[in-house]
């Protein structure tokens, strides 16, 4: 085991000591840095590099499968009456795409305590 294996996990640190349920790109790099020993730049560019393919993906219309994690899929939304609900008026609500998020049977599970921890991941 290296030193970075030594200390406890690093998600459930910083993830645990969030002030708000939001981590950010400039957190998960940190993780990368800690965890991984990645330069703090090669974290940086790593983390947006996901979010770049992930995000270029999904403008594209291409529903994105990352393994033992869940599925970004987009879906078409038809268009549809609404309705104001503060003044009760009709107006037309366009058709849209929109991302929705699939989470897995193996992320699903170790949310309720069901499958193993994070070594699977690593």
């Amino acid at each position: 085991m290296d030193a970075h294996h030594d200390k406890k996990d690093p998600v459930a640190v910083v993830i645990g000591s969030l002030e708000t349920p939001t981590l950010t790109k400039a957190e998960l790099a940190e993780l990368l840095f800690d965890k991984l020993g990645l330069n703090k730049r090669e974290s940086k560019d790593m983390v947006e590099a996901f979010f770049d393919i992930l995000h270029d993906s999904l403008v594209k219309g291409q529903d994105v499968k990352l393994s033992g994690f869940g599925n970004f899929n987009i879906r078409r939304k038809a268009p549809r009456p609404g309705r104001n609900p503060r003044t009760g008026e009709s107006i037309p609500i366009k058709a849209r795409n929109v991302v929705t998020f699939h989470a897995s049977h193996k992320l699903k599970g170790q949310v309720q305590g069901d499958a193993p921890g994070s070594e699977d991941f690593e």
